[in-house]
């Protein structure tokens, strides 16, 4: 393990896609942006890092959030991205692609609901499943900045992810840590003998795009 960090970690969901307007689990589908929709909230946040200097970028490696960085991003002289499968969305299984009208009443899926994502879907991931990888996936970002001298690192990924990290470093209930399109958290994070706490939490943008 590396020695421990500190590190300022700006986390921001992608863009909004046709999957979000339709209200469907997208999941680990490779699902583009809906252009030109998603401009707004995607120029929005541009703005909002213009003055902004990263160290590092991450990125999941899907679509949607490879095109929200390229936007954000151009022009900006930032550090070449790493992409990171372990930053993608919850694998939702059997319920991608699908609504809450489709689903509402599967006791299976009803289940899942209830227990706030700590049982799996059919073939997809528990919450604690999601937890490990992204466990994984913060190490790894600790160990570059440690290695390279990193103080900010942009990160972009997914709604799920940044709900999950919410619950782990704010304390917010599941539920209640969704962020908008092309929104997200600023963390300020300290790594001591492998385990990550959080001194600071803001949103970004300032104020948030209400879009879902």
């Amino acid at each position: 393990m590396a020695s421990d960090s500190c590190l300022e970690l700006v986390v921001v969901r992608h863009g909004l896609t046709q999957w979000n307007l339709d209200k469907r689990y997208q999941g680990q589908r490779d699902i583009p942006l809906l252009m030109p929709d998603a401009l707004g909230d995607m120029d929005r946040l541009r703005d909002e890092l213009a003055d902004e200097v990263f160290d590092a970028v991450v990125a999941s490696d899907l679509t949607r959030c490879c095109q929200t960085l390229a936007h954000i991003a151009e022009g900006r002289g930032w550090p070449a991205p790493r992409l990171d499968r372990r930053l993608r969305e919850n694998d939702f299984g059997e319920f991608e692609g699908r609504q809450w009208e489709e689903l509402k009443d599967d006791p299976v899926y009803r289940d899942w609901i209830d227990s706030a994502g700590e049982l799996a879907p059919p073939g997809g991931e528990s919450a604690q499943d999601l937890r490990e990888r992204l466990s994984l996936a913060l190490d790894a970002i600790f160990d570059a900045a440690v290695e390279a001298g990193h103080r900010r690192v942009l990160v972009v990924t997914h709604g799920g992810v940044i709900r999950e990290l919410r619950r782990e470093f704010e304390g917010v209930p599941f539920w209640q840590g969704v962020v908008g399109q092309a929104a997200g958290r600023r963390w300020t994070l300290t790594r001591q003998a492998g385990e990550i706490t959080c001194t600071s939490s803001s949103a970004v943008p300032t104020v948030a795009s209400t879009s879902e």
